[in-house]
């Protein structure tokens, strides 16, 4: 069985809604935030697409959303629970 793999902009849209319940629709997540997810080793890259453009896997999105959840909250002025 094989999950469904989300591009860039998938996984920000996805990131951001799971956050926005925390944050009150606060906090958003971009695109160029996925980009440095990866590069910070909170997301891997789980396939690409006909394009050559990664493409993630919706487990390692909400593990990469959880692992920067406390900073982003923080930084939009919600204390961590």
């Amino acid at each position: 069985m094989t999950s469904q793999l989300y591009n860039g902009a998938e996984a920000a849209a996805l990131a951001t809604q799971w956050r926005r319940l925390l944050s009150a629709d606060a906090a958003r997540i971009s695109r160029p935030a996925i980009c440095n997810w990866v590069n910070r080793g909170h997301l891997k890259v789980a396939g690409l697409d006909g394009h050559g453009r990664p493409l993630y896997a919706l487990a390692d999105i909400a593990q990469a959303e959880k692992a920067t959840r406390p900073r982003a909250l923080r930084l939009v002025g919600i204390p961590a629970a």
